[in-house]
């Protein structure tokens, strides 16, 4: 069984996160392509912790959204889908220093693993599981209180979505509504980089590039409006 790194337990543990049993915590920080090659034959990664810690985490910003206030559920949805995305996860990552201590593949590394948003976000989320297994809801709510401080406080997610904000400005302007299509796809798959175009018909159009499809679309819906609205 693998132990954690001293170095990656301190950090851990200046963060809030507590580690008794090293396993889970190893596991959180695992990427699938470590346990390839010369890293070793078999073994657990981040995917199981990634899928619990994402509930934790759900149900955590839910909790203080409906206590925060009395807006109404979808201003509420809205503010949910912003602040538990995998974007906000991997700027959060990046803000604490995680990709110092993801164990990835050499391959994966050397393609910059480490960087991406899709494996930032997915780690972040498996922390979270790795401390509710380990000391349950409450003490691992109270450390996603004080990651998430700034967007909990600040105005992530009050904006209307950029692609819902494009679709009432069709509709307003009386527009055919957007087209939005995937016109390149580059990088590895742990890094795969998205460049999305949306049009409008006797309008024009606009693109972006992020590490994902939804991000690609909703940057190209910012651009858009910023050019046409």
């Amino acid at each position: 069984m693998s132990t954690i790194d001293p170095a990656t337990a301190e950090w851990l543990g200046k963060l809030g996160f507590k580690v008794s049993n090293d396993a889970p915590w190893v596991e959180a920080l695992t990427h699938g392509s470590f346990h390839h090659g010369a890293n070793g034959t078999g073994g657990s990664d981040y995917q199981r912790l990634e899928f619990l810690g994402d509930r934790v985490l759900g149900l955590s910003v839910a909790s203080w959204l409906y206590k925060a206030g009395n807006s109404p559920e979808g201003k509420l949805s809205q503010r949910l889908n912003a602040l538990v995305s995998g974007a906000t996860c991997a700027e959060i990552a990046r803000e604490i220093g995680l990709q110092d201590h993801i164990r990835l593949g050499k391959q994966a590394r050397e393609d910059g693993g480490a960087n991406s948003d899709n494996i930032l976000g997915d780690v972040m989320e498996a922390l979270i599981g790795a401390s509710f297994v380990e000391h349950g809801y409450e003490a691992t709510r109270d450390v996603v209180y004080r990651l998430w401080a700034t967007e909990l406080s600040g105005d992530v997610g009050k904006a209307k979505h950029p692609k819902s904000a494009l679709q009432e400005w069709c509709a307003g302007n009386r527009r055919a509504m957007p087209v939005y299509e995937v016109v390149d796809r580059s990088g590895p798959d742990h890094d795969t980089r998205f460049k999305v175009r949306v049009s409008i018909h006797n309008v024009g159009a606009a693109e972006a590039i992020a590490n994902s499809k939804g991000a690609a679309e909703r940057l190209a819906a910012e651009t858009f409006l910023e050019h046409f609205g």
